[in-house]
């Protein structure tokens, strides 16, 4: 081989993990909105995994109601090869399945088995209500996930009635919260969250899970100011001519 020729170095996985509410109350223009702002937001996703010489972005999907289902459910997916398939709202919040569910693949014998190695993934949680199972337990266990330690989250109440506090607690802070009243807004959040997510999440400062988590606090931190400033452009120019739900 000529030392001119061109050597492909693998390149590690980030999985964006869509966590998303799928009960009674998210029925009409709420999973509507969802469902086109993900639709619409896969192709910039792709973009940014073409663009990355360090990481290739893989989506993973789940939804929660009465229990917790992955859409994805034979593993995360290629971006470049990743369709939506929209999504219908019935039932009641079973947060805490969908922690437990989340739990149980978050880990390198299940969603993490990378050959090349995986970065902290991008964890994205959208819900508009009130959990009706017991989830402070399930939440705590999986708060000891390494994988979910190190990873970005960020989460999305929708409308009055969503339990702030929550996701508050599936974040780690309110800076990770971002809230929003009308469907507009709501896919400006989603399509803002799940590309800044994935840039943020898909750097080389730190690419494991193995030693100190410096490096995945800072992309944290890093994400939470982009959302307040993104929240705060949403504030100046809100959309007057969208109904709140």
């Amino acid at each position: 081989m000529s030392l001119m020729d061109k050597i492909e170095i693998p390149r590690r996985t980030m999985v964006l993990f869509f966590i998303i509410d799928t009960s009674g109350s998210m029925d009409g223009n709420k999973i509507g909105a969802v469902n086109v702002a993900i639709e619409e937001v896969i192709p910039a996703i792709r973009e940014v995994s073409d663009e990355n010489a360090d990481a290739q972005i893989k989506i993973a999907a789940l939804e929660f109601s009465s229990g917790a289902r992955w859409i994805t459910a034979n593993g995360p997916v290629e971006a470049e090869q990743f369709r939506w398939n929209y999504l219908d709202a019935s039932g009641v919040t079973d947060f805490g399945a969908a922690c437990k569910t989340l739990n149980d693949k978050l880990s390198t014998k299940a969603f993490m088995q990378e050959a090349t190695g995986s970065f902290a993934p991008a964890i994205f949680l959208l819900s508009d209500g009130e959990p009706t199972d017991e989830w402070h337990s399930v939440l705590a266990l999986l708060k000891q996930n390494n994988w979910f330690k190190a990873g970005v989250k960020v989460a999305i109440a929708i409308g009055d009635d969503a339990n702030k506090d929550m996701l508050k607690e599936f974040t780690g802070s309110m800076e990770a919260v971002l809230e929003t009243h009308n469907a507009a807004t709501l896919k400006k959040m989603i399509k803002f969250v799940s590309v800044r997510a994935s840039q943020v999440a898909s750097k080389s400062s730190n690419a494991g899970v193995e030693g100190a988590y410096t490096g995945d606090e800072q992309k944290q931190q890093e994400l939470n100011a982009n959302l307040q400033e993104f929240a705060g452009e949403i504030a100046v120019s809100p959309d007057n001519d969208q109904l709140d739900w």
